[in-house]
């Protein structure tokens, strides 16, 4: 069994089947207490980079996007019985080649962390690996909007969708959680996700 918790905005606490503890773009919201064998980073945001909010076991380790680029090629790491896949992302926000999304293989399960982006070459590509999860955000300000993100969803195809970073974050706040926006994401699969909720796949 796998657990997502999502902590808001674009922040997500993952649960591997065996307990591997694994953050992602850790800036929002509560459960930063759960010490982490993995810090895991999009791009150096100042909403997806606070690496040092979540408790660390002894031998955690932190990638950022930079680990995972390399001459344009995107790699896949391994830790434990984790495989974590760098895959594009980019728009006129995120350079390509300064922002990647993963994909995660852990407990039997395949979850995408789009990151911040709008569509991308790669997308449809993912529909043949049978994703069980798929984050894509909403924002339409720094990233795509819930109408192309509907679209992304149609090419990835995965078993299930959640909108997340659907507002437009600032140095002086913002919401890590919308449900009106989320609501604006007309995907088929779709699953809102509250912040602060945890999402279970099994």
């Amino acid at each position: 069994m796998t657990e997502i918790l999502y902590q808001g905005h674009g922040s997500l606490r993952i649960t591997a089947q065996g307990g591997m503890v694994i953050y992602i773009d850790p800036f929002m919201g509560q459960g930063y207490d759960v010490p982490a064998d993995l810090i895991l980073v999009t791009h150096d945001h100042f909403d997806h980079n606070k690496v040092k909010k979540p408790a660390r076991k002894d031998g955690c380790t932190v990638w950022t996007y930079a680990d995972f680029i390399d001459g344009g090629r995107y790699l896949t790491k391994a830790l434990g019985d984790v495989t974590v896949r760098a895959v594009e992302a980019y728009n006129k926000n995120h350079p390509k080649g300064e922002c990647v999304g993963f994909v995660l293989t852990l407990g039997g399960k395949k979850v995408y962390v789009a990151g911040d982006t709008s569509r991308t070459e790669m997308m449809p590509s993912l529909a043949d690996e049978n994703l069980d999860c798929a984050f894509l955000p909403i924002d339409g300000k720094y990233n795509m909007g819930p109408e192309e993100a509907a679209e992304c969803a149609e090419l990835i195809r995965a078993k299930r969708v959640v909108p997340y970073h659907m507002v437009p974050m600032t140095p002086l706040g913002g919401k890590g959680f919308d449900r009106k926006r989320a609501e604006a994401f007309r995907a088929e699969n779709r699953v809102i996700l509250p912040a602060g909720e945890t999402l279970t796949l099994d």
